[in-house]
């Protein structure tokens, strides 16, 4: 009797590993499709950061405006702020894109399907969101 066998999955010999955004429309007419959890990580990390620099940007945006009638002298530090949110926003989202995307591949592998690549695009968002309602400090508590 043999051992167990790892949980793997045949991929079709014509299969290729679309590019990047690959997101097509109407989404039930296409067959592009990950199928190795490597695709999977990177398309869901790759989004997760696209998405979290695209918040953190406008959050930046925001900082610097609110800065725009103090005195002079403060503006000459004013130029760490952007740097320091991009950094905050780029390990935020490799560890949620790491995260996020390696449990969902494997959750997809495990069930013997194939992602779409609007599913990474949609877990992206997901993790933006996790991060703007944990910036709120819930009152009352449980």
């Amino acid at each position: 009797m043999d051992g167990p066998s790892p949980v793997r999955r045949d991929t079709p010999a014509e299969s290729t590993v679309p590019p990047f955004p690959s997101l097509f429309w109407p989404p039930r007419e296409s067959a592009v499709v990950l199928h190795e959890l490597d695709e999977m990580w990177k398309f869901t990390l790759f989004w997760t950061l696209i998405l979290y620099g695209l918040f953190h940007l406008g959050a930046v945006g925001v900082a610097v405006l609110m800065h725009g009638g103090k005195k002079r002298s403060n503006w000459k530090y004013l130029w760490l702020v952007p740097l320091v949110y991009a950094l905050i926003a780029g390990a935020e989202a490799l560890i949620a894109g790491t995260l996020v995307g390696l449990m969902v591949g494997a959750t997809y592998l495990v069930g013997g399907y194939t992602m779409s690549t609007w599913i990474p695009f949609v877990w992206g968002w997901v993790n933006v969101l996790v991060l703007i309602v944990s910036s709120f400090r819930i009152q009352g508590g449980l």
